[in-house]
């Protein structure tokens, strides 16, 4: 009896999370091949296209029409595209974009990291739902291109300044096949596949002072902007997860240093808004160090003795954010802090531990 009543119950709960049936017709498939419809139903699964609630694959049908019954009652989304090589997943390029004709319930066509809540509808109990899906390509025929402002900054953590360094950039972004360009940053892909690449690196990056910003930094001269370069390794991990390393050198010598990075972050979806916290470790060549906190022998003088900055470690906490106004309207935003090690905040120069440092710009999507 009892085994009865727990069955029946189980027969209700499915039933009473259940929808009738979702009938997708698709206004530009293509004559022949097979087409994939996935459901998905948590924003972080769809915010990766992995590991849907559901998935059907359809031989082209001529009038267009397809199936899906017995999906999850709430708000859902239906992903439809063609599986051009039959190889059964979403094929992507070498930075994770997909590269097959797509669409989305609500004919939403995102040109950046996608909203669950505008191409999410809901879903009720014995309802029966029809949805119009355009297929479209993501990156176009010659990638997808981005332009807007930005500012680039950072906190100072030197004695007596309360100057924090900040620059506006065009803020131009860029996603190809292997290239990728946001701000004040480049990767180029040179190994590797969407989930474990090699790319090559170039990154602005600001001068740490003036020496006008405080009395403390008078005779040590600017410490000019400059650009970075070198290589980085992503990894695609478990459950959302992406571990990025690389090293990058001072491609114009200003510092004579190079920089060593290991980063681990995972995104996350609410509404229109896309969060990614990361947490990072810095290493810091003594030549880097030094240009940034360090004095030569040659600037010392009373109050302010001679200061060599060994290599050093450094940690971080941040998070990014993409807010997408519209379709082709976009905000990131950028923030971290960052613990500076004891041979860094020992410097005669250097009076706080920790600094801020940031990215915020809006984009239209071309």
């Amino acid at each position: 009896m009892t085994s009865k009543i727990l069955l029946s119950t189980l027969l209700f709960l499915y039933s009473a999370a259940s929808v009738a049936e979702v009938t997708v017709r698709l206004l530009n498939a293509p004559e022949e091949g097979s087409l994939v419809l996935q459901v998905y139903d948590d924003p972080d699964a769809f915010g990766d296209f992995r590991n849907p609630a559901r998935e059907e694959r359809f031989s082209i049908q001529p009038d267009g029409s397809y199936r899906l019954s017995d999906l999850p009652a709430g708000q859902i989304v239906v992903l439809a595209y063609v599986d051009e090589n039959d190889n059964r997943v979403l094929d992507r390029n070498f930075i994770g974009i997909p590269r097959e004709p797509m669409g989305l319930s609500n004919n939403y066509q995102p040109k950046g990291p996608p909203s669950f809540q505008r191409a999410a509808f809901h879903a009720a109990k014995d309802q029966a739902i029809s949805l119009d899906i355009e297929l479209y390509s993501v990156l176009g025929e010659f990638g997808q291109w981005g332009v807007g402002l930005g500012v680039i900054g950072r906190s100072s953590p030197y004695r007596g300044s309360d100057t924090n360094v900040t620059q506006v950039i065009p803020a131009i972004t860029y996603f190809g096949e292997r290239l990728q360009w946001i701000g004040p940053e480049l990767r180029y892909g040179i190994a590797g596949s969407d989930k474990l690449r090699l790319a090559v690196i170039a990154a602005y990056r600001l001068g740490a002072y003036e020496e006008d910003d405080s009395p403390v930094l008078e005779g040590l001269g600017d410490r000019e902007d400059t650009l970075f370069g070198g290589v980085g390794l992503i990894y695609e991990a478990w459950n959302g997860f992406e571990l990025d390393l690389q090293y990058t050198h001072d491609l114009l010598d200003r510092s004579g240093g190079g920089l060593a990075e290991v980063r681990l972050s995972r995104g996350f979806h609410l509404g229109n808004w896309r969060l990614v916290p990361r947490l990072g470790i810095n290493w810091l060549s003594s030549e880097l160090a030094n240009y940034d906190y360090g004095v030569p022998v040659s600037a010392a003088e009373p109050g302010r003795p001679a200061y060599a900055v060994g290599s050093s470690v450094t940690v971080e906490a941040g998070v990014g954010t993409i807010w997408e106004l519209s379709e082709d309207w976009r905000m990131a935003l950028n923030l971290a802090v960052e613990r500076l090690d004891n041979d860094i905040n020992n410097s005669p120069i250097v009076a706080e531990r920790h600094l801020l440092k940031g990215f915020f710009a809006v984009t239209y999507t071309l």
